[in-house]
């Protein structure tokens, strides 16, 4: 087997449409989106799947550096491929500078479906809270929790219909008191991931390699010369396929 992809749950409908997209056939191992909540969990489940993994070439992580948690990973018995995104909002707006120039613009909450009806998501934490404490207490807890954002964006990824989110967008954003805005998401390094190229928009660690700062920051320079030693093809991954 050539490639195994290492993905968030969070990111499932974004993923699944992607493979469809791509019509790609790798298998992917799904990983508990409640470790968000935890980096140093996270990090340590990761490594150990990764561990665990001995029958592949490369290891895709379908992952931000969420919280530092793919930092120290080691490349046991294969090659690491990392998008370089802070996180997977940044992954799904097919972007890091768009998510640094939307947030420098306003304070911004980002929502996808998958965050509404993540458990531990800020929609699902607030129905609990409003349980516990009722309608006014939890809506005033929850707008000192989050008063620092002044915007809540929904990405329309195109993995599902945005209009089956806007009564739960729309709603949060009253309780908090914010503006509310949609934005068009992009597939485009998600298909990268899975179908190559794996350009200056990614890591690759090789195998007894670490996951260091520099490969999270390298120069574009840096990250083709890491694909060239190991013989990655650089514009495209499928060529045997097609």
């Amino acid at each position: 087997m050539e490639i195994l992809i290492l993905a968030c749950q969070m990111v499932a409908d974004e993923l699944n449409l992607a493979i469809t997209r791509t019509g790609v056939k790798y298998p992917v191992l799904w990983i508990d989106s409640r470790l968000h909540e935890y980096p140093d969990k996270l990090q340590i489940r990761l490594q150990d799947e990764i561990n665990r993994i001995s029958n592949v070439q490369h290891i895709a992580l379908a992952f931000g550096y969420c919280g530092n948690a793919v930092l120290g990973l080691k490349a046991t018995n294969a090659s690491l491929i990392i998008p370089r995104v802070d996180d997977c909002i940044s992954l799904l707006l097919g972007s890091v500078s768009l998510h640094n120039r939307l947030s420098s613009e306003q304070d911004t909450y980002y929502l996808t479906k998958g965050w509404l009806e993540y458990e531990y998501g800020i929609l699902n934490q607030l129905e609990r809270s409003i349980h516990r404490y009722g309608q006014e207490r939890a809506c005033q807890i929850h707008r000192d929790m989050l008063q620092h954002y002044s915007r809540l964006i929904l990405i329309d990824t195109g993995a599902y219909k945005v209009e089956s989110c806007l009564e739960k967008v729309n709603r949060l954003a009253k309780i908090l008191g914010v503006d509310y805005e949609e934005i068009i998401g992009s597939g485009g390094l998600l298909d990268k991931l899975l179908q190559g190229p794996w350009d200056e928009d990614f890591s690759i660690i090789p195998p007894g390699g670490t996951v260091t700062k520099e490969h999270l920051w390298a120069s574009k320079v840096r990250l083709l010369k890491c694909a060239e030693n190991l013989q990655l093809p650089i514009c495209s991954l499928n060529s045997k396929e097609k």
